[in-house]
């Protein structure tokens, strides 16, 4: 590693073969050590620990070189991983004549920016150019300060794991202390505090929050919470991928778009380790490389969007259509995008909500995988997501043990999931099977099971629980406003029948309800909100894109 530099950007090489690793570090140096730091790696999983290390130190990565053959993670997979990492990062594949045509496959699979045979020499015509050319694209394109967030907190303190995970959503560095650590109390006391109010959060700047909302963190970090205009021709409620189609359609034909997003793009999409049948992707992506993609498309076309804002209230004056937020802030549009998705529903169960956040989690959280290796671990629920969640954490995981009610995983999980799985040895599924309490003094430490044919009950050690369970919908706030089912899902278009009561007996136009139109003209839903929707990826994005053409047309004969 290069030392005296002054420069924190970093160009990274990952090679398994020693001899090549130095070589290729070494050239680098010659060329760049005065620049940038140069680090190396020998695997793939050294190399995406490095990579953690030093975005969590607020530095920034510019360039990955990774070599194909590696044993354990190859090198178009070790990238696929460093992008929910380093989302910016110029990546360059390093390969033999023979492997050029997984090179190419690798452009689509992790936006791979180069691919580079070996070997390379002279470097300074087959090496330099290419470094040359994509550190000046990093630098001009993507560069940003390196900027560092601490954060103070207890380990097993709820508040303190969501603002970590708000944090790692939003693709913002920051650096954890515990507060019963020497640093973490020097931070503390640093803040004024004696550590009973956590967590303690302090920007790059120094500003110090402490038992800080997201509304508050998002202010502080950098991320962009208020409109720029107070009216615009469709404002979408929600960032998942139904939302973020929306926005980049929206934005792309032309119409002034607001996206609002209450936590963190991406959904419970975003929060999958691998979509394996999402059109175009054979070999699969994560939903934050799905959402951050789109998230890049639909700034490029001009869209807002806007984090941390929840919304709380829907008013329809004449033909504006006004949203209302729980600042007491609202937004006026000639058109909404209902598009909040579902949350997880809430696992009825003794102590399971006085352990949430101290063990026990709702979905796959991406501050506490880290924390699950070589332990055992335990997930509820029978549809993708957990199925998803199952196969990433048992990379690291001794044990994961998937506890679902059906008698099998067919109903609810698709069929390459469930093949996938009969294949890990360390993933066990338990079938007719239930969580029904939960135990732990600071934090989960045993489970109780119970078998649900049977009737005899089991008590597990085990500190880390995550729930993938039912679907609820976030449309308590349009209450009274739109027709929803007794589920709360919106109903829409076609399924707008005389069931829905006096909504429709005060539809105000002649022409029928469009497709993905609710019961109030000019407010569109799309994705899991949808009464009757398909729950997968690719149908919330269709439906995203659908609501924008219907936008069109409500506008054209408005």
């Amino acid at each position: 590693m290069a030392t005296g530099v002054p420069s924190r950007n970093v160009i990274m090489t990952v090679d398994d073969d020693p001899d090549v690793s130095r070589a290729v570090a070494r050239d680098l140096r010659r060329r760049y050590g005065d620049r940038y730091r140069v680090l190396r790696a020998e695997s793939g999983i050294q190399g995406l620990g490095a990579l953690r290390e030093t975005v969590m130190r607020g530095d920034s990565v510019a360039v990955i070189i990774a070599d194909h053959r590696m044993p354990e993670m190859n090198g178009i997979e070790f990238l696929e991983q460093a992008m929910d990492i380093c989302p910016e990062a110029r990546r360059v594949l390093l390969t033999a004549y023979a492997d050029t045509s997984a090179a190419i496959d690798a452009i689509n699979v992790v936006d791979l920016d180069y691919y580079l045979l070996k070997p390379w020499d002279p470097p300074e015509e087959k090496l330099y150019p290419v470094i040359d050319t994509l550190l000046e694209a990093w630098s001009a394109a993507h560069h940003k300060p390196a900027k560092t967030t601490k954060i103070v907190g207890h380990r097993w303190s709820a508040r303190s794991s969501e603002v970590r995970e708000f944090l790692a959503r939003n693709q913002v560095p920051y650096l954890w202390h515990q507060v019963d650590e020497a640093e973490g109390r020097k931070l503390a006391r640093a803040a004024g505090t004696d550590g009973t109010r956590l967590p303690i959060l302090i920007t790059a700047d120094g500003d110090t929050l402490i038992e800080p909302s997201d509304a508050e963190i998002a202010d502080r970090v950098g991320l962009t919470t208020t409109p720029s205009s107070a009216f615009y021709d469709v404002v979408i409620i929600g960032g998942g991928p139904a939302g973020l189609a929306a926005a980049v359609y929206g934005a792309s034909e032309g119409l002034r778009t607001v996206m609002v997003e209450r936590t963190a793009l991406g959904g419970q999409a975003g929060q999958s380790s691998r979509i394996e049948n999402y059109l175009g992707f054979p070999d699969g992506l994560s939903g934050g490389q799905l959402a951050d993609r789109a998230r890049r498309q639909a700034a490029k076309f001009g869209a807002e969007l806007l984090s941390a804002r929840e919304a709380v209230g829907l008013e329809v004056k004449s033909t504006a259509r006004t949203v209302r937020f729980t600042d007491g802030t609202s937004i006026d549009a000639h058109t909404v995008v209902l598009a909040t998705g579902v949350s997880y529903r809430e696992l009825a169960a003794t102590g399971i909500s006085e352990l949430t956040g101290r063990g026990i989690y709702y979905g796959s959280t991406l501050t506490e995988a880290v924390n699950c290796a070589d332990q055992d671990v335990y997930m509820v629920g029978g549809a993708n997501s957990v199925g998803q969640s199952a196969l990433y954490f048992a990379r690291s995981a001794r044990t994961v043990t998937i506890v679902v009610r059906a008698d099998s995983l067919t109903a609810s999980m698709s069929y390459y999931l469930i093949q996938q799985i009969a294949r890990v040895p360390n993933i066990i599924v338990r079938t007719n099977c239930e969580v029904v309490e939960a135990k732990g003094a600071d934090h989960l430490e045993q489970l109780t099971l119970v078998d649900n044919i049977t009737g005899i009950t089991e008590i597990v050690p085990a500190s880390w629980l995550f729930l993938f369970i039912g679907a609820v919908p976030r449309t308590d706030w349009l209450d009274g406003v739109v027709a929803r089912d007794e589920a709360g899902f919106v109903i829409a278009g076609p399924d707008l029948t005389a069931e829905a009561g006096a909504y429709l007996k005060h539809w105000p136009l002649q022409r029928a309800p469009y497709h993905l139109e609710s019961s109030v003209p000019g407010v569109f839903v799309a994705g899991d909100a949808r009464a009757a929707s398909g729950k997968r990826v690719a149908a919330a994005v269709g439906e995203g894109a659908m609501a924008i053409m219907l936008v069109h047309r409500y506008l054209e004969r408005t």
